[in-house]
């Protein structure tokens, strides 16, 4: 469907593609990964037909429509939310006003109607008898409210919204058109956790191709089947996810250094017959004719290593168990309740996500815990010995931006992190001259990359972080993950990023209107107890099963006398359900260590799986073991 042909480009003195020449397929989804500034923002405006290249062509089938979601759009519009979305099919309602102009012409020349008239006619007929208005409408309101807009939203106008907010109908509009091949740039951007689940279900379903540009892994991981990396100009194609492409790569990138240091040893010993040849005047030509030889030689480039990197923190003042306690907090904006009845309490050495769909007040809630918004109900403390450091999530405020990145961390670095600050701003990758740019003219992933560093270096032994993924690639991402994995001491973050809660979280604080709920586990087993919790109810509706929750023998002689009120238990029955519920609470005191222990290891390592396997092995053993203390109580 799409055909690039030695595509060449360059930005001063860097090239960004070098002859890059392949295929795409129309159904393909095909995940674009690659640095930053490896062109893949470029790659999709060229495709797009947004910019020219210096050289080569890029050609499209014909009669096949591509649609492109850029990073950054300005939509301004005075129609509200529903009406700009359905403009989408303004050309239907612009062919039924042809066609009323048309009918006139056939009914006065009959037969006798030009055949251009005639032809065109039946072709409008034909794309107006494949449209049902009512339907297009009700396509329009469920693909809004899969990106979280409510119905009440509907009439808003589109001017009063956020750019976020209109970054999703623009989203909205593009699907609605239905092309045959879609070129996504961080469509993931803007949406919640919540919106960026039904989005992925969305294009898990579609039967349309798609290259999509992503820095979250588990997204890439669920929608493509191939992968193009940009690298060193060139561009490489791999089969499968992007777990795949990485095993991959990694193969290649062995066979690659084999084949390099080959050809260095090659080309070593090529050199040192030369210097022999030149020494002897008989064999200087031969000499020179060898050497014009190697220089013609191809060389192998080897492409950069990331480094993993073992983060050394000093040690941190060790905290009261209760490190935060939020009792009984409510928030309201303009008459507007945001949420009530929030309480919870954070435990040393935990690591917390809040998740909540936009609009609820996670940014409001963690404003009010980092006191930077009045509490205006309830009450919220820190415990003994606790010192936070917080991350804000607009680092254009929080960092000195006419000062260069060296001095913004030591200005606030406290004297027992002095040594690690280089080699902190290294792992993040700010090295050499690096440190020495003013902060103003970063990136919005730069600063963060920077605001980041300054927090983990701040000795605290709380960190409050606010959406600490924001902008920051796959590479910058891991290595922040790495970081936090092994940071000592306790964590409360607000993050979109599902595969980052997935591998962070131990807890999950679920922020809802009424309150909130915790759960214990990361991301995916808060969504396994959420969708058996939703079955159980729809089961609890339908009149299947007891209408009772299933109990955790929290209370040991209340759970038994209770279920001792359904049936008689016999003395080795009761006997044995003894022997489970130790054995469960010794598995549940085994879980905790085990999930403290990774504060002190290093993500990625030999230790740090095993570790991650024996986690698992604890609550595979935990789960056997509940469901065999269940079934005695049945």
């Amino acid at each position: 469907m799409i055909t690039v042909h030695k595509l060449c480009l360059e930005f001063g003195t860097q090239k960004i593609f070098d002859n890059v020449s392949f295929n795409i397929d129309q159904n393909q989804r095909i995940g674009l990964v690659g640095r930053n500034g490896s062109g893949k923002s470029t790659l999709l405006k060229l495709i797009a037909g947004y910019s020219q290249a210096d050289s080569g062509t890029i050609a499209k089938a014909k009669n096949k429509t591509i649609a492109y979601l850029p990073q950054e759009v300005v939509l301004n519009s005075d129609k509200t939310i529903l009406q700009e979305t359905f403009s989408t099919f303004e050309t239907i309602f612009t062919i039924q006003e042809e066609a009323k102009k048309l009918e006139p012409l056939l009914e006065k020349h009959g037969a006798n109607a030009d055949q251009k008239i005639i032809d065109r006619y039946i072709e409008i007929q034909e794309q107006l008898a494949e449209f049902d208005p009512n339907k297009a409408l009700a396509e329009t309101k469920k693909i809004l409210m899969g990106l979280c807009f409510t119905q009440e939203q509907f009439d808003k106008p589109i001017n009063s919204l956020s750019v976020g907010w209109k970054m999703r109908v623009v989203l909205a509009k593009l699907l609605l058109k239905k092309a045959d091949f879609y070129l996504f740039d961080e469509p993931t951007n803007h949406l919640d956790i919540v919106a960026k689940d039904w989005f992925l279900e969305f294009l898990q379903q579609v039967d349309f191709g798609f290259m999509i540009v992503c820095h979250e892994r588990y997204v890439l991981d669920k929608l493509t089947d191939t992968i193009l990396e940009l690298e060193m100009g060139k561009g490489s194609f791999y089969t499968g996810n992007f777990s795949k492409y990485e095993k991959e790569k990694e193969q290649r990138l062995e066979l690659l250094k084999k084949s390099h240091k080959q050809q260095q040893e090659e080309i070593k010993r090529k050199m040192r017959t030369i210097e022999r040849f030149r020494a002897k005047s008989s064999k200087a030509a031969m000499a020179q004719s060898m050497l014009k030889a190697v220089e013609k030689i191809e060389l192998i480039i080897l492409p950069p290593e990331l480094k993993t990197m073992v983060f050394k923190f000093p040690p941190v003042q060790r905290a009261g168990r209760i490190v935060l306690r939020v009792k009984n907090i409510a928030h309201t904006f303009n008459d507007k309740k945001i949420f009530q009845n929030v309480s919870f309490d954070v435990e040393r050495g935990q690591k917390i996500a809040i998740v909540a769909p936009n609009g609820i007040g996670k940014t409001t809630l963690f404003n009010l815990i980092v006191n930077k918004l009045p509490l205006q109900t309830g009450s919220i403390e820190l415990g003994h010995n606790v010192k936070t450091a917080i991350f804000d999530q607009d680092q254009t405020k929080a960092l000195n931006l006419n000062a260069t990145i060296l001095e913004n961390i030591e200005d606030r670095c406290p004297p027992e992190s002095r040594n690690n600050v280089r080699g902190f701003l290294g792992a993040f990758l700010f090295s050499g001259d690096d440190v020495e740019k003013k902060v103003g003219f970063l990136s919005g992933g730069e600063k963060n990359r920077v605001g980041m560093v300054n927090v983990l270096l701040q000795n605290a032994n709380v960190l409050l972080l606010d959406e600490p993924t924001n902008h920051l690639d796959i590479p910058s991402k891991e290595t922040l993950l790495n970081a936090l994995n092994q940071y000592p001491g306790t964590l409360l973050f607000v993050s979109h990023n599902h595969d980052f809660i997935n591998k962070l979280a131990t807890h999950i604080i679920e922020l809802s209107k009424s309150g909130t709920v915790v759960y214990e586990g990361n991301y995916e087993e808060y969504l396994y107890q959420k969708n058996m919790c939703t079955k159980s109810q729809k089961n609890n509706a339908m009149g299947y099963g007891s209408t009772e929750q299933k109990q955790k023998p929290d209370n040991v002689n209340t759970a038994i006398k209770k279920e001792n009120n359904k049936k008689l238990l016999s003395k080795e029955e009761l006997k044995k359900i003894s022997a489970l519920e130790r054995k469960i609470e010794k598995l549940e005191k085994e879980i905790d260590t085990v999930g403290y222990s990774f504060a002190n290891l290093a993500y990625g390592t030999k230790k740090f799986a095993d570790t991650q396997q024996k986690l698992k092995k604890l609550k595979q053993d935990l789960k056997v073991t509940m469901d065999e203390w269940e079934s005695l109580h049945r």
